[in-house]
């Protein structure tokens, strides 16, 4: 496993993390179908490196939160990273509280990231970010963040903070999905902020693309694995590929350990563009 160090967090993090969006179920809807599978999944990927796992109160309605905690159980927490993220609809001050206990209840320990997983106009951002601090007072967060920000709510977020700073930033961003890529992505780099970009290979479909298969030869590797490296050789991106089967977080975990030319790199950018 590659790793790369953020001075926001303080600490060292696997270049590739592990998403659980439609693990456990649906947006507020718990599945157990494939319990035993998604666990099996996790479980192969922190084996191999894959320490960083992101997931939500709202994924499968806890139920994601549920497996992640079986799925590290036994493992080295001081070498895990949990990361998981508040609904806006409970943005205000206690609910933030209420959400935190109960998500921290469901994986069984402290929460490495807690990200405010959408803006909202409904509840004044600083209720929000204070709320998140004193969680980071408490202990039972170690950092704070936010997903599907602009810099501009970035910055508004920092302001209402006084001990601690915004850690990370949590976007989609692909090859064909790239509007942080002048904007949010530099910001993270120069304010020293992870930026995990979520749906970074499309919901599978640049398996299929056949750019990607081209260069995916010369490297003897899968096209899931060349976007996957492209997004890792972006400095401050974390690309965090969903894998609900053992065998998707393997080629996952093939995306890591080498990287593409600068030439190929430069060929895949402008050719998605």
């Amino acid at each position: 496993m590659e790793y790369k160090y953020f001075k926001k967090l303080g600490r060292e993090v696997p270049a590739l993390g592990a998403g659980t969006w439609g693990i456990g179920g649906g947006y507020w809807t718990r599945d157990t179908s494939g319990d035993e599978e998604a666990i099996a999944a996790l479980r192969t990927g922190i084996e191999l490196g894959v320490t960083l796992i992101d997931t939500a109160e709202m994924y499968g309605a806890g139920h994601a939160e549920e497996l992640v905690g079986e799925a590290i159980k036994g493992f080295e927490r001081e070498k895990l990273f949990i990361v998981t993220k508040v609904w806006q609809t409970h943005a205000r001050r206690e609910d933030v509280i209420k959400s935190a206990e109960a998500s921290s209840k469901r994986l069984g320990t402290y929460i490495d990231l807690y990200l405010l997983h959408w803006p909202t106009s409904e509840v004044p951002l600083c209720e929000t970010m204070k709320a998140m601090e004193d969680l980071v007072k408490r202990g039972l967060v170690k950092n704070i963040g936010v997903s599907n920000f602009s810099v501009e709510l970035v910055e508004e977020a920092r302001s209402c903070l006084s001990i601690t700073d915004i850690a990370a930033i949590q976007n989609r961003f692909s090859l064909s999905h790239r509007v942080d890529e002048e904007t949010v992505i530099p910001y993270a780099k120069k304010e020293g902020m992870m930026y995990m970009a979520y749906t970074p290979i499309d919901k599978g479909s640049v398996a299929n693309n056949q750019i990607l298969k081209k260069v995916a030869s010369k490297y003897e590797k899968t096209p899931v694995q060349v976007a996957l490296n492209w997004l890792i050789m972006i400095e401050p991106v974390v690309p965090i590929p969903k894998a609900s089967k053992v065998e998707h977080m393997k080629e996952n975990i093939g995306s890591v350990g080498w990287s593409l030319s600068k030439e190929d790199w430069d060929f895949i950018s402008k050719s998605f563009r």
